[in-house]
C-alpha cells in the first residue's frame, strides 16, 4: 500500500508541474543545415506479481527514464540516448544473482543504468544506413522488436539498410550482439553472434504482403540459434461503417549455427478483427509447433509481453510447442477530462501443439487514458494454469511521459 500510495503522490506531481501545452521536443536549428533534437522519456510504474507456488507476493515501484539527443547535418544524424532504472520498492526478484533472499515472483526491471542507444545514420528519401547500438522493430515485433514493456529496452548492436523502390520496401540487418532487458549487471546482459535479419514488403491495392528471413547463430546460447523463413500479410477492408482487419502468417523454423538439436517446426497465425464507431473485436488463432516434443519454435528476439497473454507465462515455448486460442474486445469512450480512454478485454486459451497437454487460460485487461502529457494506465493478468505451471495473477500501474 506504501508504494501505491508513493506511486499516485509523483503521478500527481508529474501532471500539475508538466503544462498541459509542453513542447514536444522540436528540433532547434544550431547552423546552417544543422539541427540538434533534446529527448526525454519517464516512466513510473508499480507491479505486483503473485504465484501460488511462491510465499511472497512481489512488489516493485521502478522509475525509467532515458535522455538523448539527435544531431542532424543534412542526411547524417547522430543519436545517443542513456537509459537508467531506479527501484523505489524492491521486493521482487530482479532476476541478477546474489539479489535478494526472499522467494519472490520475477520481475524482470533490474536496476541498471546504460548506453542504450549509440548511433551515425544517413537516410534520404527512405533509403538509408544505420550503424551503431539501435532500436529494431520489425513488422509487428512477433520475431524481432525492442521489449518495449520492460523498463529497460532491447537493442542492438548492428548495421541497417532500408530502402524503398515504388511500393516495395527492403529491409536487412547484421547485428554481433543483442542488448537484452537484464542490464549491465545481468550475465545476460547481452548475447553475442551472428544475426541477420531480412525483410521485403509490398503494398498492393488492400493488402501489405512482406517476406522474411531471420537467421540466429549464437555464440552461447546454442539452443536457440535458429532459421526462420516466413510471410506476413495484412489488410483492412472497409465495409459501410465497419472497418475489417485480416492478419496471417506463416513461418518455418529449423536448427541452425552450432545449435546441437536437429528439428524443424511450423508457426502459424491467423486474425479477424472489427472496427465500429471506437470498438472493437478481434478473435485469432497462433500456433508455435514443436517437432515431435523434442524442439519447439522460438523467437528469441521478439518483444513477448505482446503475444501470448501479458502474465508472460510462455516467453519460451515450451518442447511440446504452443496453441493459443484467443478473442478481445476494446472501446475507445468518450468522457470528458479523460481524452483517449480506451479500455480492452482479452481472453487465451492454451494448448499444446503436440501431445494434447491443457496449457491452462488467462483473462487480460487494461484501461487507459491521459492527464494533459502524462499517459496513465492500469493493466491486469490472471493466468489460471490447470496443473501445467503457476496459477499467477499480475497488476500494473503506470505512467508515462516523453519530451
Amino acid at each position: 500500500m506504501k508504494s501505491v500510495v508513493l506511486l499516485l503522490g509523483a503521478v500527481s506531481a508529474l501532471a500539475i508541474s508538466v503544462p498541459a501545452a509542453a513542447k514536444t521536443g522540436d528540433p532547434v536549428a544550431i547552423g546552417e543545415g544543422a539541427t540538434l533534437d533534446l529527448t526525454l522519456d519517464g516512466r513510473l510504474r508499480y507491479e505486483t506479481v503473485d504465484q501460488v507456488t511462491l510465499p511472497n507476493e512481489a512488489e516493485a515501484l521502478t522509475l525509467r527514464l532515458r535522455f538523448g539527443s539527435v544531431l542532424k547535418l543534412g542526411d547524417v544524424s547522430f543519436l545517443g540516448e542513456v537509459e537508467t532504472t531506479r527501484a523505489f520498492a524492491e521486493d521482487y526478484n530482479d532476476t541478477l544473482p546474489g539479489n535478494g533472499i526472499e522467494p519472490f515472483p520475477v520481475v524482470a526491471d533490474p536496476e541498471n543504468i546504460e548506453i542504450n542507444r549509440l548511433q551515425v545514420s544517413y537516410m534520404k528519401g527512405g533509403n538509408g544506413v544505420t550503424l551503431g547500438r539501435q532500436r529494431i522493430v520489425l513488422d509487428n515485433a512477433r520475431f524481432v522488436g525492442n521489449v518495449g514493456w520492460r523498463q529497460n529496452e532491447q537493442t542492438f548492436d548492428a548495421v541497417r539498410a532500408q530502402g524503398k523502390i515504388g511500393a516495395v520496401t527492403l529491409d536487412a540487418t547484421y547485428s554481433k550482439s543483442q542488448r537484452t532487458v537484464f542490464g549491465v549487471d545481468s550475465p545476460n546482459e547481452h548475447f553475442d553472434g551472428d544475426i541477420v535479419l531480412l525483410n521485403a514488403g509490398a503494398k498492393l491495392s488492400v493488402v501489405e504482403a512482406k517476406g522474411f528471413a531471420y537467421l540466429i547463430d549464437y555464440d552461447t546460447r546454442l539452443a536457440f540459434s535458429s532459421q526462420t523463413f516466413g510471410v506476413l500479410a495484412r489488410s483492412e477492408v472497409p465495409l459501410g461503417p465497419v472497418k475489417l482487419n485480416l492478419l496471417a502468417s506463416y513461418a518455418r523454423q529449423s536448427d541452425y549455427g552450432a545449435n546441437p538439436v536437429s528439428y524443424d517446426a511450423n508457426y502459424l497465425n491467423a486474425e479477424l478483427g472489427a472496427g465500429i464507431a471506437g470498438f472493437g473485436l478481434k478473435g485469432g488463432y497462433e500456433e508455435l509447433g514443436s517437432d515431435g516434443g523434442f524442439a519447439a519454435f522460438q523467437t528469441p528476439l521478439a518483444t513477448l509481453h505482446a503475444f501470448n497473454g501479458w502474465a508472460d507465462l510462455f516467453l519460451t515455448t515450451p518442447a511440446n510447442g504452443l496453441r493459443d486460442y484467443y478473442v478481445g474486445a476494446s472501446k475507445t469512450l468518450a468522457v470528458p477530462f479523460l481524452p483517449g480512454l480506451k479500455a480492452e478485454v482479452i481472453y487465451h486459451d492454451f494448448d499444446s501443439d503436440v501431445g494434447g497437454l491443457d496449457y491452462g487460460s488467462e483473462w487480460d485487461a487494461s484501461l487507459g487514458f491521459k492527464v494533459g502529457p502524462v499517459g496513465l494506465l492500469a493493466k491486469y493478468a490472471n493466468y489460471e494454469a490447470n496443473g501445467f505451471a503457476a496459477d499467477t495473477e499480475k497488476l500494473w500501474l503506470q505512467a508515462e511521459y516523453s519530451f
